[in-house]
């Protein structure tokens, strides 16, 4: 997993904005907001530096999962990627979520202190799903770490 240190090495200094590093993409597929169920994203803000490999991530899962059981299971619900904020519990240490490298998926069944027990994303039926996410350089915390499965970031 990445440090702090190398990600101000490699993605910059982040700032509240996101000025200067941030890039748009157009996802292949809507997602749910996960907090607003009836309202739509399309695109999203990330790190440019990883934007291709973000949208390479949800057209693999696209072609593998299908529309219909993308929705079924889920992995369309967006919980967010880039927020300038603290890493939940931290006083001092931010949020990969504020490079706009990470990117929460469907939270409200993916709860940050679950672990493989309950989590969704723990299930065979996600295996498919996480291994895209390695294929194209992220990591999952869930299988990193046993919690916080609904969240996925750059490796490196």
């Amino acid at each position: 997993m990445i440090t702090t240190d190398q990600l101000n090495k490699k993605y910059g200094i982040p700032n509240a904005t996101g000025s200067g590093y941030l890039t748009t993409i157009t996802l292949p597929f809507k997602m749910r907001v996960a907090w607003q169920r009836n309202s739509y994203v399309t695109k999203i803000q990330c790190h440019k530096l990883i934007a291709d490999r973000l949208k390479a991530v949800f057209t693999d899962i696209l072609s593998h999962y299908g529309y219909a059981k993308i929705v079924e299971l889920g992995i369309d619900l967006y919980g967010g990627c880039f927020n300038y904020r603290l890493m939940r519990g931290s006083t001092t240490t931010l949020s990969r979520h504020s490079w706009g490298t990470a990117i929460d998926l469907d939270p409200d069944r993916n709860l940050l202190k679950e672990t493989s027990k309950t989590a969704r994303f723990a299930r065979p039926e996600y295996k498919a799903m996480i291994d895209i996410f390695y294929k194209h350089g992220f990591v999952s915390l869930g299988r990193e770490k046993n919690y916080d499965w609904m969240h996925f970031e750059i490796a490196a």
